[in-house]
């Protein structure tokens, strides 16, 4: 997880390194359609990982404790509804960006 996080951190680095110098008449690659797509892969690649995560953790707990099922699935529901939701935050920023 270190080395995802040092190699996003250096890409939006870089990006935003190479998109301060690009001249108006020509379009850069970090402008427009390219960063709206790059960061929505990013979105929901860290969306499906921790949907997993929640999911895998939600089974153990009622693998542990079957009488909290309920309380679990509803408390993960409610978790996964959030988590999808910065996808489409992303999805929002994505089409504002085109």
């Amino acid at each position: 997880m270190k080395k995802f996080l040092t190699t996003a951190f250096l890409f939006t680095l870089a990006a935003v390194a190479f998109a301060q110098g690009a001249p108006v008449a020509t379009k850069s690659l970090f402008e427009g359609q390219f960063v709206a797509h790059l960061s929505l892969a990013i979105a929901a690649a860290g969306c499906g990982l921790a949907q997993g995560k929640a999911v895998a953790a939600a089974v153990e707990g009622v693998a542990r404790n079957p009488q909290a099922a309920g309380n679990i699935r509803t408390t993960m529901i409610i978790g996964l509804a959030l988590i999808e939701a910065l996808v489409i935050y992303v999805l929002v920023a994505a089409f504002a960006i085109k």
